[in-house]
């Protein structure tokens, strides 16, 4: 089955071109006009004072998170915290929560809260799990040998963590680290609600103020080539980590006793888990009951809903037909050419949002302007940016599927195509659902993109959310931002009843 298939290595390459084009069409876009005018607007004032605006936020955000991720990672995996599982989930839970919609119910309550600290807390607060995931699965599959060497020294508790635990784990808390820092760099809703100029706030001022969009095409590159590196350096730090834990997988856990510290942890976690879960929940319902006793828009609220549903549905729809045969290919093939395709497939993962739907705009006016703020852009947006999520999920079911099969099918006289619809894709039929119902969540919570690619007239409930926050119109935005939530946490939850059954 690794012989060459045309139709399928085709299909690939057009998948993975497909999702370059919005980068290499902002390229283009932005060396339009010659490299002077390049090298004016990224030596502009303005310019270096966003660059160091994001990287600021991006590293404080960073730092607390590896912080609070660490700490709350080792609470639950090797202290004896009261219940620790019950804490692990609510810990994870912030998770879900779109920045925007946290930024919403902070702003809402506390509008004196702006600007970068306001932007810091609410990032902080929905990013920490980036970095307590990792690091939870680090100490679970350490070697706890050398800690107890290290007491068995004459080393005490903190020496030993500060010495051994935190080298174990570094690897983990930097992967950790620097997804929250790609995250913090690339996020729009939570400093838009918080009025700090950011580099995605700048983008997208930049579009929207002037005629001229070559200097908001810049700054997208240079947000991207930001983005990039720190994805590369991500994608080194995880392979660090996967390298070091796997060696000691399978070994027992030890429990340390908190003592005199028990309570100062248990006051610290129950804090976290307020501002990061009980605050948007306490003022999300406040909001809602103030709404309701002033009245909610019902036929507007509905129409965001079913907007919301139609462009996530479509685009997890474009995102499935280019990840097939991508999964697939990479998988059942080697080489060159399928390193590429995967690498191209992957690049939505170092995309803001804003930087695709900028690209997008550009390429849509220039040579498809009946497309132009049409759902199947959109659509086309989504499946760009979240096509790592599709692809990841099919390949890892093909990869579960025996080759074996194929092989039976070939032999019985099937062709390639033949083997691969009733063979390949029936296997993979558990990651593809798996993959559509990753991106249909993802989408829904999108609003960069959408902000700029929505048809006219079209509204979704992240955009519906954004603009009433915008204006400060708390009580009508509250209604948009539970529902958000209803439908994000609806595929999320069969999600998780269908992995739990043994789906995949």
């Amino acid at each position: 089955m690794r012989s060459n298939a045309p139709v399928l290595s085709a299909a690939a390459v057009i998948a993975a071109v497909a999702a370059l084009t919005p980068l290499a069409y902002l390229a283009v876009r932005s060396f339009e006009r010659g490299y002077a005018t390049v090298w004016q607007v990224l030596w502009r004032d303005r310019t270096a004072e966003l660059a160091l605006r994001s990287l600021g936020l991006a590293g404080a955000v960073t730092a607390a998170c590896i912080v609070l991720g660490v700490l709350g990672a080792w609470l639950v995996v090797r202290s004896d915290l009261p219940a620790r599982r019950t804490v692990a989930v609510l810990l994870v839970l912030p998770l879900a929560v779109p920045s925007y919609v946290s930024g919403f119910t902070w702003i809402a309550d506390a509008p004196w809260l702006s600007g970068f600290s306001g932007a810091f807390l609410v990032l902080t607060l929905v990013s920490f799990p980036y970095v307590l995931l990792p690091v939870a699965a680090a100490l679970r599959s350490a070697d706890p040998a050398m800690e107890e060497v290290a007491r068995s020294l004459g080393k005490t508790r903190s020496q030993t963590f500060v010495l051994v635990t935190l080298r174990q784990i570094r690897p983990a808390a930097t992967a950790g680290g620097l997804l929250v820092a790609l995250y913090a760099l690339s996020d729009f809703g939570a400093v838009s609600l918080m009025r700090y100029e950011a580099f995605t706030m700048g983008i997208y001022t930049s579009y929207r103020a002037t005629f001229d969009r070559t200097p908001a095409a810049i700054l997208g590159c240079v947000l991207v080539i930001l983005a990039l590196a720190l994805t590369i350096g991500e994608r080194k730090a995880r392979g660090a980590w996967a390298a070091r834990s796997s060696k000691n997988a399978g070994r027992t856990v030890t429990v340390v006793p908190l003592g005199k510290a028990r309570g100062p942890a248990v006051f610290a976690v129950v804090v976290l888990v307020v501002l990061s879960l009980g605050v948007p929940v306490f003022s999300l319902v406040r909001w809602l009951v103030i709404g309701s006793s002033a009245g909610i828009d019902v036929a507007g609220l509905l129409a965001a809903t079913w907007g919301t549903v139609t462009v996530s549905a479509l685009g997890a729809l474009f995102a499935v037909i280019l990840a097939v045969p991508v999964g697939v290919y990479v998988v059942r093939h080697s080489g060159r050419l399928a390193r590429g395709v995967e690498l191209a497939s992957f690049a939505g993962h170092a995309l803001p949002g804003i930087t695709v739907g900028l690209a997008l705009v550009f390429f849509a006016v220039r040579f498809v302007p009946g497309l132009y703020q049409r759902t199947p852009m959109l659509a086309f947006a989504y499946a760009v940016l979240f096509l790592p999520l599709a692809v990841s999920a099919v390949r890892t079911a093909v990869a579960n599927a025996p080759p074996v099969l194929e092989d039976v099918s070939r032999s019985l006289g099937k062709g390639r195509a033949a083997t691969r619809m009733l063979v390949t894709i029936p296997l993979a039929a558990p990651g593809v659902l798996t993959g559509a119902a990753l991106v249909f969540l993802t989408c829904a919570k999108e609003l960069p993109a959408t902000l700029m690619l929505r048809p006219t007239g079209t509204d979704t409930l992240a955009t519906e959310l954004w603009s009433k926050t915008d204006v400060s119109a708390f009580a009508a935005a509250a209604p948009y931002a539970a529902v958000l939530l209803v439908v994000a946490a609806v595929p999320a939850l069969i999600l998780d009843r269908f992995l739990h059954k043994g789906g995949i």
